[in-house]
């Protein structure tokens, strides 16, 4: 396998796309330009300032109502660019073969 081919494959947007990032607690709010994104992180431009802000971690929102939405950490700042990466979520333990409660049930 070539290495192009291990690279996360990542879609850049020519004039960016209308995000905003959030606090975790929700106690600030920043809109942004979506320049690029990955399955697993993201480029950023900032409109405001992030001084203080606490950047650990924090939501990017994808639309405004907020129902599409990435856990995400900071990266790197350069100047009013930052580039996030996003957190995996705790994954819920599953049975192995996948089979649902009612499945198993109806081939006991």
């Amino acid at each position: 396998m070539s290495e192009e081919s291990k690279a996360p494959e990542r879609v850049t947007f020519s004039r960016g796309y209308g995000v905003c990032i959030m606090g975790i607690d929700g106690t600030w709010r920043r809109d942004c330009l979506l320049n690029a994104i990955s399955d697993n992180d993201a480029i950023l431009t900032v409109e405001g300032s992030i001084q203080g802000l606490n950047l650990k971690e924090f939501f990017l929102l994808l639309s405004s109502t907020g129902l599409a939405y990435r856990r995400c950490e900071l990266v790197r700042v350069n100047g009013t660019e930052i580039d996030v990466q996003f957190l995996k979520g705790k994954n819920k333990k599953k049975r192995p073969g996948g089979a649902s409660n009612q499945d198993s049930t109806v081939s006991a």
